[in-house]
């Protein structure tokens, strides 16, 4: 009973959105969501089909390493811009990757902390000069977080931080035809606990769901949160696509929330691990079920041997094979419109996985890869045109 109510709401949802969606479409400057054929894509701003191929985890902080000596000051003058104008967009570039995912990476993982990098400004977008998603820290629901308390968003006080944070990021974004669009939190604690502190969520107790009227309250609060984020937005960009929390795919994501979320938001947005057949598993009914766009914002697949736990103990290494694997996958979905690779763009010494060593030096393996999977992605694309 509860899957049809839910497949009568979202039909019903998307038959109201609709109208809105195809007005959206011409709004000049932005990318959109777009269907070709019997295919959805992103499109640019010109109209041209997009399939999203994005690199997650851009950090030069490895770089300025002990061990690596003056390596940053000699090639790169001591410059953030010229790194990423000279090196990170020649490489992207020469990789095949035509945007970038959510650009923070892993910088302490601990018992006491977790943290990421921080965020891009605007001018760093621009000096890399390749279409990007950007990540608004309206909550810090994270299933890694560990040091802040989870909000009441029924309180003024939400309102008013998102309104702020929309008013920081998205009033400096709002004429940038490079901007996709913004991403919420990653991996939210909705209905599982945080993974680093299992005190940190969950935001509703699961068991709740076994009765109508908890599922109804988990509705309710999920469409506060994400009309409060979408309405905050909308005051300082009316037009970027929003896509949303990134939900993780392999811990449980009770229908409620996504429902609540489809009115306001243009694309679900996912974290899922597990190679090829687990993508298929977990984003093709989500895209069924809803019609939505479905974004693949988190995913990568490792070459053996695979060092387990976070952070490993040895370096990971990307695995090309498992890479192309997953784009085969996202390309039987009609509703998929990208891949966004967990990188990261250079080893850090938490993360121990990058296309780069911590001197730089390229994993060969994995780029000729990736760089061979893109450019036959990119082809596939351009004939939805």
């Amino acid at each position: 009973m509860q899957r049809r109510a839910f497949l009568r709401q979202s039909a019903l949802t998307a038959a109201a959105l609709l109208l809105p969606r195809a007005r959206a479409q011409g709004t000049p400057g932005t990318f959109k969501i777009h269907r070709f054929g019997d295919r959805t894509l992103f499109a640019t701003p010109e109209g041209a089909p997009f399939f999203s191929l994005a690199l997650n985890h851009i950090d030069s902080s490895p770089l300025r390493g002990l061990a690596n000596g003056r390596l940053w000051t000699e090639r790169y003058g001591n410059s953030h811009e010229r790194w990423l104008r000279e090196k990170v967009r020649r490489d992207l570039l020469d990789w095949n990757f035509n945007s970038v995912g959510w650009a923070q990476d892993t910088a302490t993982h601990n018992e006491q902390n977790h943290w990421h990098s921080r965020p891009f400004i605007p001018e760093e977008y621009s000096w890399i000069g390749l279409p990007y998603c950007h990540l608004l820290p309206f909550s810090e629901i994270h299933q890694w977080e560990m040091e802040t308390r989870l909000p009441d968003f029924r309180k003024p006080g939400f309102a008013e931080a998102c309104d702020y944070i929309a008013r920081e990021h998205c009033g400096r974004m709002a004429d940038d035809p490079k901007l996709i669009g913004y991403f919420y939190s990653d991996c939210p604690v909705w209905a599982h606990a945080g993974r680093n502190n299992p005190a940190h969520g969950p935001i509703f107790d699961p068991a709740r769901l076994k009765s109508a009227a908890g599922r109804a309250e988990l509705f309710e609060l999920a469409t506060i949160y994400y009309r409060t984020t979408r309405d905050a937005i909308r005051r300082y960009d009316p037009h970027h696509l929003i896509l949303g929390d990134r939900y993780e795919a392999n811990a449980l994501l009770p229908e409620e929330v996504v429902r609540a979320a489809l009115p306001y938001v243009d694309v679900l947005s996912f974290q899922c691990f597990g190679g090829a057949a687990r993508v298929r598993e977990k984003l093709a009914p989500w895209a069924k079920l809803t019609g939505h766009p479905v974004l693949l914002a988190d995913s990568a697949t490792y070459r053996e041997p695979y060092p387990r736990g976070f952070p490993p103990a040895e370096p990971r290494f990307h695995d090309p094979v498992g890479y192309r694997e997953i784009l085969d996958v996202l390309r039987e979905i009609p509703e998929a419109v990208g891949y966004h690779l967990c990188g990261a763009y250079v080893q850090s010494p938490v993360r121990r996985t990058g296309l780069l060593g911590p001197d730089e030096t390229p994993d060969t393996i994995a780029i000729d890869g990736i760089r061979a999977a893109n450019a036959a992605t990119a082809v596939w694309a351009k004939r939805f045109g």
